[in-house]
C-alpha cells in the first residue's frame, strides 16, 4: 500500500474548508489547495476563519507544472465541476486517485471521462453542518466522509490508503458496501432538505419541527425512491427514516448549501436535484410534480 503524503484540494467550501483544515491541522506540508490567481489573491487578503482559527494554506496555481498528487479532493459546487477539472489536469499522474465529494450521483464519471475510472474513488459526507458566511466557516460537525469502490467487500489498497490518513487526521469515514446506492442515498437526502430548506429558507430545526415542512421534504425524497426501484437501486421510505435521525444531531441554526447560495445570490445546484429527478422521470414515466414545482420555484428565485 502506498502511503499518502501529497494531497491536493479543490473547492474551498464550507465541507473544503472543513476537511482541508483537519489535513492541515495534521500535517502543514501534506495539503495544497489549488486556486487560480483572483481566489488566492482573495484568500491570501482576507485569510480564512475556520471554527475562529485563522487558515493560511498553500496555495498552487492550476498552471503550475508541480509534483503530481498521491490524492486529490474534488469539493467543489456542480456547476463549477468543468472548470475545476481543467484546472487539476496538471496534478494528476498516473497513481493518483481522485475522490470526489460532490452532491449527486453523476460527478465520478464525469472526471472518470478525463481522466480514466481507475483513477476515481466514489465518494459523499452525511452529517456535516458547514456554514461559510464569506471568509468565516463554522461547523459544529465534520460529519463522516462514505467512501470507496463501487463495490467494497474487502478493502482495496487505495481505499487503505485514504482510511490511513483519514484516521491520522480525525475525520470521521464509513466503507459502505455499494457505494453506488450509498450515493443514491445522499442524492435522495439532497433533493429533500436541500430544496425545501432553500423555498422555505428554513434552517434545519424548522425540519423536526414543523410537520408540513418535513412533509414536503419527504414527498421530494419518496420520488427519488420511485426513481431508484425503476433502476435497480432500491431505496425504501426506511432510508428515509435514517436520515431523519440525522437530522435530529445536526446544530438547528444552521442551513443546508442551497439556502445559504440562495441568502448569498449564487447560483445553486437545482439543476443537479431536481433539474436530475424530473430528467429521469420524463425517462422512467414516473411522476415528477414535486420536484417540477421545487425546480420552478429555485430557478425563479435565481432569476430573480
Amino acid at each position: 500500500m502506498k502511503k499518502i503524503e501529497n494531497i491536493y484540494l479543490i473547492g474551498l467550501g464550507g465541507i473544503g474548508c472543513a476537511y482541508a483544515s483537519k489535513l492541515r491541522d495534521l500535517d502543514p506540508e501534506i495539503i495544497n489547495v489549488i486556486a487560480d490567481e483572483e481566489r488566492t489573491n482573495r484568500y491570501r487578503s482576507k485569510g480564512l476563519i475556520i471554527n475562529n482559527k485563522e487558515y493560511n494554506f498553500n496555495y498552487v496555481s492550476p498552471e503550475v507544472i508541480g509534483k503530481q498528487a498521491d490524492l486529490i479532493i474534488v469539493s467543489v459546487k456542480y456547476h463549477h465541476l468543468e472548470e475545476a477539472i481543467k484546472n487539476m489536469k496538471n496534478f494528476v499522474g498516473p497513481d493518483t486517485i481522485i475522490l470526489s465529494l460532490l452532491n449527486g450521483i453523476s460527478s465520478e464519471e464525469i472526471i472518470g471521462k478525463v481522466f480514466g475510472m481507475d483513477k476515481m474513488l466514489y465518494g459523499m459526507c452525511v452529517g456535516i453542518d458547514a456554514v461559510r458566511e464569506g471568509n468565516k466557516i463554522r461547523f459544529s460537525s465534520t460529519g463522516k466522509v462514505n467512501f470507496g469502490e463501487k463495490i467494497n467487500l474487502t478493502n482495496s489498497s487505495r481505499v487503505e490508503a485514504i482510511k490511513e490518513i483519514f484516521e491520522s487526521a480525525n475525520i470521521s469515514y464509513s466503507i459502505p458496501e455499494d457505494m453506488i446506492k450509498t450515493l443514491w442515498w445522499k442524492f435522495m437526502v439532497n433533493v429533500g432538505i436541500n430544496q425545501a430548506s432553500a423555498v422555505l429558507k428554513a434552517p434545519y430545526e424548522i425540519f423536526n419541527k414543523v410537520k408540513e415542512a418535513r412533509e414536503l421534504m419527504e414527498t421530494a425524497m419518496k420520488e427519488v425512491i420511485e426513481l431508484s426501484q425503476k433502476v435497480g437501486i432500491n431505496l425504501t421510505e426506511d432510508d428515509i427514516k435514517d436520515f431523519n435521525d440525522i437530522l435530529k444531531n445536526l446544530d438547528p441554526k444552521n442551513k443546508t448549501s442551497m439556502l445559504q447560495d440562495i441568502e448569498a445570490g449564487r447560483k445553486t445546484e437545482v439543476e443537479m436535484f431536481s433539474g436530475q429527478v424530473c430528467e429521469m422521470g420524463e425517462k422512467y414515466g414516473v411522476d415528477t410534480k414535486v420536484n417540477r414545482t421545487l425546480y420552478n420555484i429555485i430557478k425563479s428565485i435565481e432569476e430573480r
